[in-house]
């Protein structure tokens, strides 16, 4: 269920339970009003005693005297300022005094004439709005009964208004709370719809976007909340692919620029070799030093093109992180040795000084000797590019801290400073000078392959240089 979903029927479940509240509150105020206006539960038996009290007051303290008429005419005057009908009995059931002088000396019924309690004496009425009321005559030095009182009162008399006010304060605050939260649920609402699904929905768009190759629209969040969090890494995220987008078609460009150089490089050669076969073949060569000659030439050639067919195989490894590097336990001193020989001749052919290392320690290294001797081979043939006739290139062999350090070093032209940080890139090649135009030579992998196979031994690669004045590589090998 998706939170646009959620959140409706949430807000419709609330709503309905507020509804339901405000119709329990109706009907509460509809009960409440119903026995506002009903008679039988607003009378009050302290109202009646409150109306009777003189009266029987008058009779209990003049009970003797009822055959005396001033005193008749006095407690039927009570009774009347009262406004109730007055029957007094004794306790067989005969009138003594009574509001209707007409009654008095008759007998009355008390089983149904006495009704001691309001419920009975509204039964009694029977819609009539005259309530019969007994009450007990006490004879107050000895306490004892001495007759019964039955008093009329309209039941006007005796009805308590019951006071609405708070009800209806109880009723009006319940439904403005009412009306309070359902606000709030629709505030609740828009906000939620304003704040987190509106935000969610733009993030949707910019990853649609993002989809499509779109990455130069910058996401805008302008509160300080959660969100900004998530904008903020989601922008960072839109600018790494964007970076990393455009990497990858400069890799892919790179790569063409590789082939069609590799393909131009590996051309030139393969033809000179084809043209020296050729005049070898139409008897060209009419002795052996203009034949060893031609050898010497196609040799040339073909240990150029061998060297970018095996440039070319170890970058593919690379790009496949399955570069092979077999490395067995061997004494470094033979190795090594055997490795510098053709390089000193190269130097030297090409009219630079050459110095050697002094010493070369004979220690047990790990070592793959064909791939380490593509690194050294990789490093001079950069310093050769790098320099001129008359130049030095340097190769020293020391041990250090439990390593064995190899530094190439030439006096050449140096590397640029905004060169350096990519020297170790694939495909890189650099900015040639005016004084020398041979820097731009080569595929531009010689370095990374170099830097990849130093790894896949366990050591590190890592140059100086300054510009002018020439570079010196150093690689360290792990002692075993």
């Amino acid at each position: 269920m998706s939170l646009n979903s959620w959140s409706k029927r949430w807000l419709l479940t609330t709503l309905g339970l507020l509804i339901i509240i405000v119709l329990s509150i109706l009907a509460l105020s509809m009960i409440l009003l119903q026995d506002r206006n009903s008679g039988e539960s607003n009378l009050s038996l302290n109202q009646v005693r409150l109306k009777v009290n003189p009266i029987l007051l008058a009779l209990e303290q003049n009970h003797q005297h009822l055959n005396e008429q001033n005193i008749l005419e006095v407690i039927r005057s009570t009774a009347r300022e009262t406004g109730v009908l007055l029957t007094y009995l004794n306790l067989d059931g005969k009138v003594i005094l009574s509001s209707d002088p007409t009654s008095e000396g008759t007998q009355a019924n008390l089983r149904s004439a006495l009704h001691y309690d309001l419920h009975h004496a509204t039964q009694a009425a029977d819609g009539n709005d005259l309530l019969d009321m007994a009450f007990p005559v006490m004879d107050g030095p000895t306490g004892s009964q001495i007759g019964n009182a039955i008093f009329s009162i309209p039941q006007a008399m005796v009805t308590v208004q019951q006071s609405m006010t708070f009800p209806v304060i109880l009723i009006s605050a319940l439904l403005l709370l009412s009306l309070v939260l359902s606000l709030f649920l629709f505030w609740m609402k828009r906000k939620l719809n304003k704040r987190l699904l509106s935000p969610i929905h733009q993030l949707k768009k910019h990853a649609e976007s993002m989809l499509k190759g779109n990455y130069e629209e910058k996401i805008q969040y302008n509160r300080n909340d959660e969100l900004l969090e998530v904008y903020t890494m989601f922008d960072l995220m839109r600018t790494e692919i964007k970076h990393m987008s455009e990497q990858r078609i400069q890799q892919e460009q790179a790569q063409k620029e590789l082939i069609t150089n590799i393909s131009h490089d590996i051309k030139t050669p393969i033809t000179t070799i084809k043209a020296y076969i050729e005049a070898i073949e139409e008897g060209l060569c009419n002795d052996q030093e203009t034949l060893m000659e031609y050898m010497g030439v196609m040799r040339t050639h073909t240990d150029k093109t061998a060297r970018l067919v095996e440039d070319l195989l170890v970058h593919a490894l690379q790009e496949l992180g399955q570069i092979s590097v077999e490395t067995r336990e061997l004494y470094s001193g033979p190795i090594l040795e055997t490795m510098l020989k053709p390089i000193e001749h190269v130097v030297l052919t090409k009219g630079l000084i050459y110095k050697g290392p002094n010493y070369i320690p004979n220690v047990l290294i790990a070592i793959d000797p064909t791939r380490i001797e593509q690194v050294i081979s990789n490093l001079a043939a950069n310093a050769l590019k790098h320099t001129a006739p008359g130049d030095t290139i340097r190769i020293d062999m020391e041990l250090e801290s439990e390593h064995l350090n190899v530094t190439i070093a030439d006096s050449g032209q140096g590397i640029r400073v905004q060169d350096m940080p990519f020297v170790f890139q694939r495909y890189f090649r650099g900015q040639a000078s005016h004084a020398e135009q041979r820097v731009q030579e080569g595929t531009g992998l010689g370095l990374s392959i170099c830097q990849s196979i130093i790894e896949a031994h366990g050591g590190h690669i890592s140059f100086t240089s300054k510009e002018g004045q020439g570079t010196t590589f150093r690689f360290y090998l792990p002692i075993c």
